[in-house]
């Protein structure tokens, strides 16, 4: 990846503003902002260093005793420091900080007076040489061969029905339904060229519980675009029996959500390949969240995609995830409890899901997306899988997102990727 590039547009992005993350709303006046140098995120022999710059919302003069915090990202202690800073009337101070990071991966830094918290926000070093090792069952792939023999064997049973109101004059809108592993009806919106020939597809794979929606039908005229919804979400809601899906069947991993989720990521690209219009040697899929995730698996169980642009990635490297996150950790970890299964047991079985561990099995492109100030899909989770994979691959930061990405840099640059890796 070109790193220079990739700093030039974010740096672009942010411009030479203050991000100021977070601001306490009462007491103090004072407020702190990180300078955006660097994208916030660092490369050896880069040091990583920050300039932070206090104000006085009142336009007053004025002192004040700040304390600086840092810490991993699952909040073990790195550094404390007080500083002592003076406030010019209508002017601000700038406090250089370097952290002393010397290991790779995410940092929080956090900046208080008194016990108020003026400033929160992460920032990284060397997220490429963050390491998380596998920790598969030895029948993984076993596993997943079974799951996927046993999907083979279920009669998808597709169905399109035409949607008038959402089609328009360069493509068809269809709502597209089908049966799954254990019989589960998936659906999703599939529009479709009007013009006859083949045409390369743009799978979209589902955030955890998001709202039914579909693209515009003119907007992307050259492609046929598919949004589906995997089992019980999104379009699928009215199916739904399993409750919070994270938490289902966690005590068995034949049992747990994911596994029918999984092959419902399969199932959407044996719809795609069977209609006469796709271009079966370029389809390609993104997803944002578990969409994310989805759009992982979609490589790492299936050859037939051209290449992926996961975004904010979720379900990956578990024990770590845990650690960082109170979502999904604790209502995961209360649905094991209840079913009595212990926390080592717990992480097992959640091992077949873990997407680091099939990262190694993913053989296309990939283009990550990362928000730098994610807290419910750490960078830490997104780079366990991504350091994992062998195939071409490259990320792009955006240092003051959070569980998004700039989709105005985002969706171009992804059209663009799939455009260098069609075959």
């Amino acid at each position: 990846m070109n790193i220079l590039r990739e700093r030039l547009t974010h740096a672009l992005t942010v411009a030479a503003a203050f991000i100021l993350f977070f601001t306490a709303a009462d007491a103090s006046t004072l407020k702190v902002s990180a300078l955006p140098e660097h994208d916030w995120w660092w490369l050896a022999p880069e040091v990583p260093a920050l300039t932070l710059q206090v104000s006085d919302s009142t336009g007053a003069a004025c002192e004040a005793e700040l304390r600086i915090t840092v810490t991993t990202d699952d909040f073990v202690p790195v550094k404390e420091e007080v500083r002592r800073v003076a406030v010019p009337a209508g002017r601000v101070a700038d406090i250089m900080l370097e952290p002393g990071i010397t290991a790779p991966g995410f940092y929080r830094l956090s900046v208080y007076d008194g016990n108020e918290r003026l400033l929160a926000m992460n920032f990284g070093y060397e997220p490429e040489n963050i390491v998380s090792l596998p920790d598969a069952q030895s029948d993984l792939r076993a596993f997943w061969d079974e799951a996927l023999a046993e999907l083979a064997g279920v009669d998808p049973q597709y169905n399109m029905e035409p949607m008038p109101d959402m089609s328009g004059k360069l493509r068809k809108v269809y709502l597209a339904s089908m049966r799954s592993l254990g019989g589960d009806t998936i659906c999703g919106y599939v529009a479709i060229p009007v013009e006859k020939g083949t045409y390369p597809v743009h799978i979209y794979y589902n955030g955890y519980g998001s709202e039914p929606w579909c693209v515009d039908a003119d907007s992307n005229s050259e492609w046929i675009d598919f949004v589906i919804f995997t089992r019980g979400q999104g379009l699928c809601k009215k199916y739904n029996k399993y409750g919070d899906w994270i938490t289902f069947g966690v005590g068995d991993p034949h049992g747990f959500y994911y596994r029918g989720a999984f092959m419902d990521v399969v199932r959407a690209i044996d719809f795609i390949y069977q209609l006469p219009q796709t271009d079966r040697d370029n389809i390609f899929a993104e997803g944002g969240s578990q969409g994310g995730a989805f759009t992982l698996v979609s490589a790492a169980l299936d050859n037939r995609v051209a290449a992926i642009a996961p975004y904010i990635p979720f379900l990956s490297d578990y024990p770590d995830y845990f650690n960082i996150v109170h979502w999904p950790a604790d209502p995961v970890k209360g649905a094991a409890a209840q079913a009595g299964v212990a926390d080592d047991a717990m992480y097992k079985m959640l091992s077949y899901f873990d997407i680091k561990n099939l990262a190694r099995w993913i053989q296309c492109p990939v283009l990550m997306g990362v928000g730098l100030q994610d807290e419910t899909c750490p960078p830490h989770t997104n780079f366990s899988s991504y350091n994992l994979i062998d195939s071409p691959k490259e990320f792009v930061i955006y240092p003051d997102k959070g569980h998004t990405v700039d989709y105005t840099d985002w969706s171009p640059r992804v059209l663009e990727f799939y455009k260098k890796n069609m075959r």
